[in-house]
């Protein structure tokens, strides 16, 4: 089977409109979640993968507490910043994060980024675009507990090509795209 992914980058609804567009056991699921932010965005990528693959869809959770499709053969990779909300879904594994470009990355720089990758582009966005390709590297691994500077490393950045090369350990490395989307970086695996 030839490989397919789609990748939906959408603004939050509000609550109102949500609530509206979700089951019954969505609107309890969501519910339990102590702030309005949290439930929208909740509500908001389960819609978008039920739109796209139909009210049948099953939701669970794997071990890591990443969201998996239980009925389908599709996988799925879900991320929220800011207003936004970025769903991945492809015929194989994927992984994707979205962050805002006004966040201040360079408080935990020292946390995430190695003095090789400081090298990698003079492009002002590039601890945003590390950050980001580091959280799908990770979501992608399926691994808990990696640590961002041993484990997980950016090792090309394209910003023309919108490319982005990492490695999770010693594995083969992973190929990445990268997107921009009005104040958001997002990176996508699959």
């Amino acid at each position: 089977m030839k490989s397919s992914t789609m990748l939906f980058v959408e603004p939050l609804l509000s609550e109102v409109e949500l609530l509206a567009l979700s089951s019954e056991e969505e609107r309890c699921m969501a519910a339990g979640f102590g702030s309005e932010r949290r439930r929208r965005e909740s509500l908001m990528w389960r819609h978008i993968v039920r739109r796209e693959l139909g009210d049948d869809v099953r939701i669970g959770y794997n071990e890591n507490g990443a969201p998996q499709l239980l009925n389908r053969n599709e996988y799925i990779g879900v991320s929220h910043s800011a207003d936004f909300v970025a769903v991945i879904i492809s015929t194989e594994r994927c992984a994707v994060d979205i962050e805002r470009l006004g966040r201040n990355f360079e408080r935990v720089a020292a946390r995430y980024i190695r003095p090789e990758e400081q090298t990698l582009s003079r492009d002002e966005r590039l601890a945003a675009v590390l950050w980001s390709a580091k959280e799908a590297l990770y979501k992608y691994s399926e691994e808990s507990g990696l640590d961002f500077l041993r484990d997980v490393r950016v090792l090309e950045v394209d910003f023309e090509r919108a490319a982005i090369l990492g490695q999770i350990k010693d594995n083969p490395p992973v190929r990445m795209q990268l997107k921009f989307h009005s104040d958001n970086v997002v990176v996508y695996i699959g």
